[in-house]
């Protein structure tokens, strides 16, 4: 999350945070598209996470649900290619890019299902120091009626779509989905696809956890698993390992300046991770911010 002077318009468009009113305004214009993955999953695209899309005989079954303002695009986007109901949205984690649907798709009967933790934070405030932001709790109409701890499965359109916990990577109520039948998964927020991630660590979220949760991800893939990222085009699984790649060479390059007991400071000013800046570090999150996330990890183990 960002609350900075000068934020580009395409990154206020991932978190309200930082510009409020324009994101509203701009939502107005958003075009959800729904592009077909494997067997009865879809990528849902819009403004915001990832939706990932189970839709079949069964009715709909959703991954996120990106901003309130979307839900009647996402509805729409869902209704030209079934006119069954939306009857579960699964959230990956609290963010409100992928969460803030939550309510106005309850009130249309769908069912909304998270880790506990997420239910835990968004039910109270919450302070996310990388923007320098207190969040107020959801209403009541948003929060999860059902949770779990470690993971659950729905057996649905002719698939078994499990969601499980990845403990502490991008924040401590971190789910991914896996489409069994149609061999998906949904990563959340655990993977952006070509960028450097956001790592909440207000949220509990660490890199050692992020590179864990990929870890996990590496286990259940085949060469023809497709992966829907948080933030970031559809993936494979060679993306994947390069990610991983990145994540574990930061990690490594920042310890080692840390045994050397440089300062925080220090080790942003190093630049250790040179190597991926200009490939990884143009989007949302900059180099000397990705460097902090890993250090500040790090430093809290």
């Amino acid at each position: 999350m960002l609350r900075r002077g000068t934020v580009p318009p395409a990154l206020c468009a991932l978190w309200t945070l930082a510009c409020g009113p324009l994101v509203a305004q701009e939502m107005q214009d958003v075009q959800v598209t729904a592009t077909h993955v494997a067997g009865h999953v879809y990528l849902l695209t819009g403004r915001g996470g990832n939706i990932g899309a189970s839709i079949g005989d069964d009715g709909v079954f959703l991954v996120d649900d990106q901003y309130a303002p979307l839900t009647e695009h996402i509805r729409a986007a869902v209704a030209a290619i079934s006119d069954l109901p939306i009857r579960f949205v699964v959230n990956t984690h609290w963010h409100e890019d992928h969460t803030g649907g939550n309510e106005r798709m309850g009130e249309a009967g769908a069912i909304i299902v998270a880790h506990e933790n997420v239910r835990e934070r968004l039910s109270t405030e919450q302070f996310v120091a990388f923007s320098d932001r207190h969040y107020d709790p959801s209403p009541a109409g948003a929060l999860p009626v059902i949770t779990f701890t470690d993971a659950v499965t729905f057996h649905w359109n002719g698939d078994a779509n499990h969601a499980f916990h990845v403990e502490n990577a991008h924040t401590d109520g971190d789910a991914v989905i896996h489409f069994r039948e149609a061999n998906v998964l949904h990563a959340g927020d655990v993977y952006w696809n070509g960028v450097y991630p956001f790592i909440d660590i207000s949220s509990g979220g660490s890199i050692d956890g992020m590179i864990a949760a990929v870890d996990r991800l590496l286990e259940l893939v085949d060469a023809d698993t497709r992966i829907i990222p948080g933030h970031g085009p559809l993936s494979s699984v060679e993306e994947l390992r390069t990610y991983r790649w990145m994540l574990l060479a930061s990690r490594e390059r920042v310890a080692a300046l840390m045994a050397e007991r440089k300062t925080r400071e220090e080790i942003i000013a190093a630049g250790p991770t040179a190597e991926f800046d200009e490939a990884w570090g143009q989007w949302f999150i900059r180099p000397e911010q990705w460097v902090g996330f890993v250090y500040d990890g790090l430093a809290g183990r």
